[in-house]
């Protein structure tokens, strides 16, 4: 049977064109290929993976940026493919769907938890595993943004896989009754 160190090597380099020993030891996720080209322009490094799923880059001080794509199904195939190389850090840039007057547009959301709405994450964990992020990283990036005099939001955040939800009217209620901030594909997935 394969390690999933042996997986990772085999599969990584055909998602990402980089082979697991080229990332740094601090991982930006993305889901956009705006924000890997933003980093390749500031850091002036080179992307690789054009053309396939996934687009990387790393920086000379071993940061790297991943666009891993849309969904949980994905979220879950990089975290597998990353899990055989330990990163030290990992934060998850992506953009969601404000569900509160207070989630404004162009206001950071720092989730709490995510709600696990998707499925995908059932075959990591049982569905009563809350979907929660690391409290160290998160009290780290509030800082963060708090020292920039940012604007930036906290609370839960609702996984689906649903793409198209915004025409449902029952389903908008629902999302009510549970007071999240926002709605996105990836979230719970990432965190579990």
């Amino acid at each position: 049977m394969k390690t999933k160190l042996e997986i990772a090597k085999n599969w990584l380099p055909r998602y990402t064109g980089t082979q697991i020993d080229e990332f740094g030891d601090y991982m930006l996720l993305t889901n956009f290929n705006s924000y890997v080209e933003d980093f390749s322009k500031k850091f002036d490094c080179e992307i690789k993976g054009t053309g396939r799923p996934m687009q990387t880059a790393t920086n000379a001080d071993g940061l790297s940026i991943i666009n891993f794509g849309i969904g949980s199904a994905n979220a879950a195939t990089i975290m597998d493919l990353l899990a055989a190389r330990s990163p030290k850090g990992l934060l998850f840039l992506g953009k969601c769907g404000g569900l509160k007057p207070s989630a404004e547009i162009g206001h950071f959301i720092l989730p709490t938890a995510a709600i696990r709405g998707e499925g995908t994450s059932n075959d990591y964990k049982p569905q009563e595993v809350p979907a929660l992020p690391s409290f160290k990283l998160h009290k780290f990036v509030s800082d963060k943004i708090a020292d920039r005099n940012l604007e930036y939001r906290t609370g839960v955040v609702y996984t689906t896989n649903r793409r198209v939800w915004e025409w449902d009217e029952k389903f908008k209620a629902y999302l009510k009754t549970l007071s999240t901030i926002a709605i996105d594909m990836e979230t719970a997935t990432l965190f579990i």
